[in-house]
């Protein structure tokens, strides 16, 4: 059974036999169906139904000739709001099933991002249809988490507040600039950070490491698409799964200036969030890119 489906509020799916009701369930009575022919000509369908408001489960598969629909893989969602990212995203399939990984360089986070793709139907339909690749798209992040801790935040005044400002936007700057080859901001940037590492290995001895890192997005374990952050929430939603009765929190968070919701089930968030409070925890990151004309995909 997947994971992250305790997420949205199964923990307590015990066998196989109810999942596959719940599966069927989600097919039967889906509240979105999407439907495409890939490159091969095979007829590729996905059925999603939401159990709390953009929270739920999508059931993908492909259709045989006598339209009956085969059951290939599932997986549970959250749908973000808001834009994260206007950087260009690229996209691949996974190895093993019909499904897509997403790769985003954000110059905020400093990595590539890589995530799972949700609307895997309209770039399919973009890729069969030769439109690919789509300019003008933005991308919207999303979250699942099965362990995650509410922390305080550090206190900082309006002065400190314009200092952080101001040093991220002259970093974005330089790494904008290192992208394209430029020498100096590249030697700017490796002198600030072996600067960082001296003065944080200095303080370490004395203070608490996350009262000097107010946040961060790293990669996590094995599989590229989870990560361990610690972000500010900026907002706070509860809302309850209308089958198994189980409450989740929906956290919008503010981690190395990407915004994103969250979402983890009560029973393993340890601490009351609040806003301006801080989220700590390992996520599987999902995202839809936002194809400019989707509709017509």
């Amino acid at each position: 059974m997947h994971k992250y489906m305790r997420a949205i509020g199964f923990s307590n799916l015990e066998n196989r036999r109810k999942l596959q009701s719940l599966l069927t369930e989600v097919v039967m009575n889906s509240d979105r169906r999407s439907i495409t022919a890939n490159q091969d000509k095979v007829i590729l369908g996905e059925f999603c139904k939401d159990f709390a408001p953009g929270l739920g489960i999508a059931v993908c598969g492909e259709f045989e000739e006598d339209e009956k629909f085969t059951y290939d893989y599932y997986y549970p969602y959250l749908e973000g709001k808001g834009i994260t990212s206007y950087e260009d995203v690229s996209v691949e399939r996974h190895a093993e099933k019909d499904s897509y990984a997403g790769v985003c360089d954000d110059i905020k986070v400093g990595i590539s991002l890589i995530f799972y793709l949700k609307n895997r139907i309209p770039y399919i339909k973009a890729q069969t249809t030769g439109k690919l690749p789509v300019r003008g798209t933005t991308l919207t992040l999303s979250a699942l988490s099965v362990s995650g801790k509410i922390m305080l935040p550090i206190q900082k005044d309006e002065e400190q507040l314009q200092r952080v400002k101001q040093a991220s936007a002259t970093r974005n700057n330089l790494m904008a600039a290192a992208r394209k080859g430029d020498e100096e901001a590249i030697e700017t940037l490796t002198l600030e950070d072996m600067d960082m590492y001296t003065t944080i290995s200095k303080k370490i001895q004395k203070e608490d490491i996350f009262s000097l890192v107010d946040t961060y997005f790293m990669p996590y374990g094995v599989e590229c698409d989870q990560y361990s952050v610690l972000g500010e929430i900026l907002d706070i939603k509860l809302t309850t799964n209308q089958m198994t009765g189980e409450q989740i929190y929906i956290l919008t968070i503010c981690s190395n200036e990407l915004t994103f919701d969250v979402c983890i089930n009560i029973i393993d968030l340890f601490g009351e969030p609040q806003v301006g409070r801080r989220f700590k925890g390992i996520i599987w990151l999902q995202g839809h890119i936002n194809f400019p004309e989707e509709a017509d995909l």
